[in-house]
């Protein structure tokens, strides 16, 4: 009896997983744990095992059974999984295994260069290499956009928001860049007279990753399927049955670890909360990077940075980290509220920040559709930073062009994802104020059970059952409505 074609798709593709699986923890312990002199090995290895599961989805049989599988009798979720194969079918076969051997190792090579390149502030070092990275992913986009339609740029954020253009980015970025620098100008004039006791130090790391622990854990975090480690740039990886995130620790600052904690932990318990019985198959993965954004900023802006969070921690900080003076509920909140335009992205304020993701988008859109060259990246970065925040980064490579682990990976297409998240943040929030009006008593008496259910039943566990723009309307009643971003940021800051 012959197997259904759907039915041979799925072993491939749980196949797919499970490479994928190995690949995410070898790429977790490159940026963790690896001793410096096994990267070029490393890179090798990565690169065979990308060549090996692009051989996979690019076996001849896979267009038949695609194709066949269409006939079948299928349910809603298995038709939304034949969906999600078929999208990683036609990326796979319009690259040669050629260029995707050649991209894993240029940007193994820039990546691992840039850890060093960016403490010295060597552009030119980093140029070097970053121009092969940017050939391939040219190279890359050209041949998706080909077969899309359209233009190279939008061919990479097509991989990571699905169905996303950069006309819709540019027109929702546009929206925010004319009200954006003149609310930022209001939040720092009110802010001028406000008294900000910065929380004394040293703040022990060893007490900070207690800290840091008991608060994942008070958000929903299990540690039987993750742990917390120390890296150089704070990130969430591994795979849904074990998530690895990773943070650095300033002695000074015990705020700033612990925001990067529960940012990454936004992401994990997304991981860790999607559909257990698709985890093998394309529809059980996160639905896009701009919701996965959302998930972080949730938990890291909307819950995290309000009032009512900071008097549930604050007794855990001082349980931790001793009773130390700034240490209040009001003051933490002050502190971490204060908006103050700067040059670093990941330190950056929530009001501040999409400006640091529009300089992004319109930098790398122009890089990969060919309008301009890496040479002309520090002078453009420097003009749209003190354009929008009146920052000069002349010759500071390291806190401007260079601050990013992105382009190093050749994510180009990734940044429009982090501002797109902070919208939908707001707006997924603001639906569940809806439903639980006294949302800041729950969360100040340690009651958090209300957001992690409304977002496993309207987030979590739909994977990628509905395409972007149908998970949202359905959680929320609409599209995406950057109004809320602007009525959060301005009831936040300006009361």
């Amino acid at each position: 009896m012959a197997i259904p074609a759907y039915d041979e798709l799925t072993r491939t593709f749980t196949r797919l997983h499970r490479f994928a699986h190995l690949g995410s923890l070898a790429a977790w312990d490159q940026a963790v744990m690896m001793p410096a002199g096994g990267n070029a090995a490393r890179g090798t290895a990565m690169a065979e095992l990308h060549v090996l599961m692009h051989s996979q989805l690019t076996a001849p049989w896979l267009k038949d059974a695609l194709r066949a599988a269409e006939q079948e009798d299928l349910g809603f979720l298995e038709r939304a999984n034949l969906r999600e194969m078929r999208r990683a079918w036609e990326a796979a076969n319009l690259l040669p295994s050629r260029l995707v051997e050649a991209k894993t190792l240029a940007e193994t090579r820039c990546e691992h260069a840039w850890r060093e390149q960016r403490p010295r502030n060597d552009w030119d070092g980093f140029a070097a290499n970053l121009r092969e990275v940017v050939r391939l992913s040219r190279e890359e986009a050209g041949l998706l956009a080909q077969f899309k339609e359209c233009s190279p740029y939008d061919a990479l954020v097509d991989r990571f928001e699905p169905g996303m253009t950069s006309d819709t980015i540019e027109a929702v970025f546009r929206e925010v860049a004319t009200w954006l620098p003149g609310l930022i100008e209001r939040v720092r004039a009110r802010q001028a007279s406000e008294m900000v006791n910065r929380p004394h130090g040293p703040f022990p790391i060893l007490a900070q990753q207690s800290l840091a622990k008991e608060i994942m854990e008070i958000l929903g975090f299990d540690f039987t399927r993750g742990r917390l480690d120390v890296s150089v740039h704070p990130l969430c990886g591994g795979v849904p049955e074990d998530v690895r995130i990773t943070t650095r620790y300033d002695e000074d600052d015990v705020t700033r670890s612990l925001m990067g904690v529960i940012h990454e932990t936004g992401h994990g318990c997304y991981e860790q909360n999607l559909p257990q019985e698709w985890l093998e198959q394309p529809v059980g993965a996160a639905r896009s990077m701009a919701i996965h954004e959302s998930q972080s900023l949730l938990y890291e802006m909307q819950l995290s940075r309000s009032p009512a969070f900071f008097e549930l921690i604050t007794p855990l900080i001082r349980k931790h980290c001793g009773d130390r003076p700034g240490v209040t509920p009001e003051n933490l909140a002050r502190c971490a509220t204060r908006v103050t335009p700067g040059p670093i992205r990941v330190d950056a304020d929530e009001v501040c920040y999409p400006a640091h993701i529009i300089l992004r988008f319109e930098i790398e859109r122009e890089l990969i559709n060919g309008r301009m060259e890496i040479k002309d990246i520090p002078e453009r970065w420097n003009g749209k930073m003190r354009d929008f925040l009146g920052v000069d980064t002349r010759g500071n490579f390291r806190d401007g062009p260079m601050q990013d682990i992105h382009w190093s990976q050749g994510a180009f297409g990734y940044f429009p994802s982090y501002t797109l998240g902070a919208m939908y943040a707001a707006q997924l929030f603001s639906a569940i104020r809806n439903c639980h009006p006294d949302l800041d008593e729950q969360v100040a008496d340690g009651h958090l059970t209300p957001i992690f259910n409304w977002l496993r039943a309207n987030i979590w566990s739909k994977g990628s059952g509905l395409k972007t723009g149908e998970l949202i309307h359905t959680a929320t009643g609409e599209g995406l409505n950057p109004a809320h971003l602007r009525r959060h940021l301005e009831t936040r800051y300006l009361g």
